[in-house]
């Protein structure tokens, strides 16, 4: 099931491929099945052995090939299932659904858990379109092709009083038998039990063959005539009563871009300047209130050869007002300065990060802004909801909430997004576009005043021209109000670079080449350029170029002098460091006499947090509607199919088997349904990683508790409605005693149980794929070892641990029990062993000793001949040979 992940991660490539037309998306479909075969095959080889040798199979070359053969085909057909649902699927979530149910079906129609015979004909079909029906049979006749099965234990009658009676006057308890045999033919059990034949063997390995080949056609077909993601323009996703005003104010918004879009660039300064002096009452109240001064600051990673250093003695400031460059060369260390300045880096640093003069204390994540290079959002929530999400977490809980929200007004002004600030942010195509995005991160930050500094890494990455003005405009404007900014930016246009007060050019090996100010038109820093050995930089030349062709960082370019050696040696550099020292000591004996107020890592207590993470949280599992209907179909219809699989259970022996497995498959609906909760909450752990814990905004346990909290009541609606589709259909007891425990055990108790450990493992988990190899790990010991596959009784003594470990046998103990408890057994014809009495004794008088400790019951205790023997004659009898009893359900609930 994990396959449905991988999947969905590489259709945008696919997308963009196909947009392209670099091939057929059917190629890649057919390339990825092929290629990944070696792979696959490594894997299963090593499962094979094991399983073979460790279960004790038939030790033959010929009977290990078969299986071998065998498996491989049924592997690699199942695989190709599962990949041709995902590629039919527009959602993961939706994937996961119908993979879910797949997987069902794949597990009882196999012909393992109901066989041919007791499937009921609405859906009995479903076994002969599903290889593993044919592989099923291929294997167990090739293992038990002429095997002689000794019965061990299972004679009867048996035991004290019977150590000398005739062969011909017993009978082994087990479905294939023969009078008077102390064994059961393989060929005879498979025949009685499943309807096999050995004859079909290889005809079955010819269907899988066909089934594997279907499914990879179909698979191809999907890829290369569905579109892989949805496609189409920009479409703003809106709450309603918003959606007249947004479309008025957007058709606005379009007309001026147009005109915007016609203005040249040398016009762009004009506009930049009048922006400018019509600012200073809009941005009243945005300006820094601190000093933020590194010096000599290195940074150095292990290596396989040792150390490796990024950073090299970089210093620098930046004051309230002004607007910082950071510029250089691919590779030079531009957002390794960015991150390591904002402590979101991990290595060895050395050197002094100074915040007026001190060094930083716990608050400093919380007094600067981020603003990443990926736009990361909640996709459910509006662009004012993730405003004022922000403004609440990263504001002191002591500034009253309407104090925030209204900065958040001011702030969706500011950065011009009113026309878009109801609209949802949705995905890319299907919500904000890119320079929306890029304005909402921006306003994340800036909501939570940082008072410090702002930091960004590249924020015209993947923008058009004017969107990166645009953006670089609005930067602009916010250091005139008196902000502190210091920005990433990659080959910036003449236009943009002078919108820069300072720069900071980096060189290989993070060596810094440049600090101080740009100047009018760029002249400071082409000057010292110029004085330094570059070559004259011509009138309408690209400064920003200009610097990176002098330093040796263009594609042709070839450079002569050392420019961080230029640069330590220069006048300049003494000027800044003398700066720095000085402004050290000045602020730094200022400082001292302040009073320390936001030492604090958290700008609000946990409480306070708790309610705003569990609201947010809350939205966004109302507002995704395909998650919600996708868990809910998963429930109710996996409820109904396995309700109607085992329609009406019956009173016979096999009518225990079909309780036991409609029980098991019940407990494993938890294995898809998990897959959906971990692709749900990777997102928002995703966002927390990147963002929101290096801002400090929230303790990380509220992400695991609130999505925990919002979980549970659609789990609960939802487990309802599969416990109505599963336990009424079964026929069995329906009195409220036994039905409304059993809704306690399964549709509370259990949903508790698997919702926590699919985030426990989540949030343990480095990613996704990862979650998904554990998780599916983790069940299938909980499930190989929960009692339902193979009884305690028959597993290897130290495997038996496993069993007391797994909270899935307690679960099943106590639904099986309130199946089985004072049910009365009816065995049918077929179920019945027979066998002689000695002459003179009726059946019922042969075999009174043996029932004095045995179980069952003579079906014809007065006949003389032909006793027909059931081995269960109540359903606690069942139970007490899988090792539980309802007496244990009290006792299991305290465990679970």
């Amino acid at each position: 099931m994990g396959l449905a992940n991988i999947s969905f991660e590489h259709r945008p490539i696919l997308q963009k491929h196909k947009v392209y037309s670099l091939y057929h998306p059917s190629a890649e479909a057919l390339a990825s099945t092929i290629s990944s075969f070696p792979f696959r095959m490594i894997g299963l080889t090593f499962f094979i052995i094991i399983l073979y040798f460790l279960a004790g199979l038939h030790r033959s070359a010929g009977a290990f090939f078969t299986m071998y053969l065998l498996l491989t085909m049924c592997s690699e057909a199942i695989t190709s299932l599962f990949q041709m649902v995902s590629s039919l699927c527009d959602t993961l979530s939706q994937a996961n659904s119908i993979a879910g149910v797949v997987m069902l079906s794949i597990a009882m129609y196999s012909t393992y858990m109901i066989q041919l015979p007791s499937m009921h004909p609405w859906f009995k079909w479903i076994s002969y379109i599903l290889p593993i029906r044919y592989a099923f049979e291929s294997m167990l006749n090739a293992e038990f092709h002429g095997r002689h099965m000794d019965c061990g234990g299972t004679l009867v009658p048996s035991g004290p009083g019977f150590e000398n009676i005739l062969p011909e006057n017993q009978v082994c308890a087990f479905v294939g038998s023969r009078p008077g045999q102390s064994w059961v033919l393989g060929d005879d059990y498979l025949r009685a039990q499943y309807q096999y034949e050995y004859k079909n063997t290889w005809r079955n390995f010819g269907i899988m063959w066909c089934f594997l080949i279907g499914y990879i056609v179909l698979r191809a077909v999907f890829t290369e005539y569905k579109s892989p993601v949805k496609s189409g323009g920009d479409a703003l996703v809106v709450k309603k009563g918003t959606k007249n005003a947004i479309q008025r104010s957007w058709s606005s918004k379009n007309d001026e871009e147009n005109l915007n879009a016609s203005i040249a660039t040398q016009d762009m300064k004009e506009i930049a300047s009048s922006n400018d002096d019509s600012t200073s009452a809009d941005f009243e109240g945005l300006e820094s209130t601190g000093v933020f001064i590194w010096k000599n600051v290195s940074f150095t990673i292990p290596h396989s050869s040792g150390q490796r250093k990024l950073l090299d003695s970089v210093s620098g400031y930046c004051v309230p007002g002004t607007l910082t460059a950071l510029i250089g060369e691919s590779g030079a260390g531009k957002t390794t300065l960015l991150n390591t300045l904002a402590q979101r880096n991990v290595g060895t640093i050395t050197g002094d990060m100074l915040v007026d003069g001190l060094p930083m204390d716990a608050s400093f994540k919380r007094r600067t802004g981020y603003v990443q290079q990926q736009d990361l959002h909640v996709a459910e929530l509006t662009v004012k909801e993730s405003l004022q999400f922000s403004a609440r977490m990263r504001r002191p809980q002591s500034i009253p909430d309407a104090e925030k929200m209204e900065y958040v007004e001011k702030i969706i002004s500011i950065l011009e997004m009113q026309e878009f600030s109801e609209a949802l942010v949705g995905e890319i195509g299907y919500g904000l576009n890119v320079e929306q995005r890029k304005k909402l991160s921006i306003g994340v930050e800036l909501v939570g005043k940082p008072d410090l500094l702002l930091f960004l890494d590249e924020p015209t990455s993947g923008l058009d021209s004017q969107s990166a003005w645009a953006v670089v405009k609005m930067l602009k404007r916010l250091a005139l109000a008196g902000q502190s900014i210091l920005c990433t930016i990659h080959q910036p246009s003449a236009t943009l670079f002078e919108q820069f007060d300072r720069l900071l050019l980096l060189g290989k090996g993070g060596q810094t080449i440049y600090f101080g100010e740009i100047g009018k038109n760029s002249s400071s820093v082409i000057k010292y350029f110029e004085k330094n050995g570059a070559r004259k930089c011509q009138q309408n030349e690209n400064p920003a170029e200009y610097i990176l062709e002098a330093i040796g960082a263009g594609a042709t370019a070839s450079v002569q002098q050392n420019w961080p050696d230029i640069w330590q040696k220069s006048h300049e550099y003494a000027n800044i460091n003398e700066k720095i020292n000085d402004m050290i000591k000045d602020l730094s004996s200022t400082t001292l006499h302040k009073t320390a107020t936001r030492a604090s890592k958290y700008a609000t207590s946990y409480s306070y947090q708790f309610h705003h993470v569990l609201k947010r949280s809350s939205l966004t599992f109302w507002r995704n509607l395909n998650y919600i209907m996708a868990k809910m179909m998963l429930l109710m219809i996996s409820g109904l199919f396995i309700g109607f699989t085992f329609f009406h259970v019956g009173v016979n022996a096999i009518g225990l088997q079909n309780s036991l497995f409609a029980c098991f498959m019940a407990i494993v609906i938890s294995a898809p349904a998990t897959n959906q909760i971990q692709e749900r909450a990777t997102v928002a752990k995703e966002l927390y990683e990147v963002r929101e814990s290096k801002s400090n905004m929230f303790h990380w346990s509220l992400l695991l508790i609130t999505h925990y909290l919002n979980e549970l009541p659609y789990h609960l609606l939802f487990s309802t409605i599969f416990f109505v589709s599963l336990y009424f259909p079964l026929g069995v007891f329906t009195e409220a005693s036994r039905s409304s425990v059993f809704y306690l055990n399964y549709a509370i108790l259990f949903q508790l149980y698997y919702i926590g450990l699919a985030l426990m493992i989540l949030y343990m988990s480095p990613n996704l794929q990862s979650a998904n190899v554990i998780v599916g790990f983790i069940l299938s010991f909980l499930l190989s070892f929960c009692g339902a596959v193979q009884p305690a009784s028959l597993m290897p003594g130290f495997w038996t641990f496993m069993w007391k470990l797994s909270p899935y046998t307690y679960f099943l103990q106590n639904l099986v029990g309130l199946l089985m408890h004072d049910k009365p057994v009816r065995c049918s014809k077929k179920e019945l062993s027979l066998f002689n009495p000695p002459v003179g004794q009726t059946c019922g008088e042969f075999t009174k000793p043996f029932f004095e400790f045995g179980t069952g019951y003579i079906a014809n205790p007065d006949a003389t001949a032909d006793c027909a023997y059931c081995q269960y004659k109540v359903g606690d009898e069942y139970l007490a040979r899988i090792n539980a009893s309802f007496s244990y359900l009290w006792r299991n609930v305290g465990f679970i």
